[in-house]
């Protein structure tokens, strides 16, 4: 697989994506992607997505990012997450899970260079 995998179910605390196993939470980008482990780099609903999160997306060369804030927005992102992004130049795009999906399927269907985190419940 070349282009990011499509998410093709999303309903609380579980999504399926392309060529990978159900999940309740997605790493993503073009290539593959991962269950999302928030443990790993001390991601919690607050202060958020960290630095490490999303650095990994730029280590798979997204030039495109969506960072879903959860079913009911209640996850954070850090402004150290959001300042590595913009420093990489990458376009980013921070919605609720429903919107972050559609949002990053359009894209990896356009074969841009997307890739995102995704978390299936609050």
């Amino acid at each position: 697989m070349n282009g990011s995998p499509l998410i093709t179910h999303l309903s609380w605390g579980e999504m399926e994506a392309e060529g990978l196993a159900r999940a309740k939470d997605f790493v993503l980008y073009p290539g593959g992607g991962h269950p999302w482990d928030w443990n790993r780099h001390g991601t919690r609903h607050d202060p958020g997505i960290r630095p490490g999160d999303v650095r990994e997306l730029l280590d798979h060369g997204c030039t495109v990012v969506v960072l879903s804030q959860g079913m009911d927005r209640r996850l954070k992102t850090t402004p150290e997450a959001l300042r590595l992004l913009h420093e990489a130049d990458a376009t980013v795009h921070v919605v609720d899970t429903e919107a972050a999906v559609g949002l990053y399927n359009r894209l990896a269907r356009a074969a841009e260079p997307v890739g995102g985190l995704f978390h299936s419940t609050c």
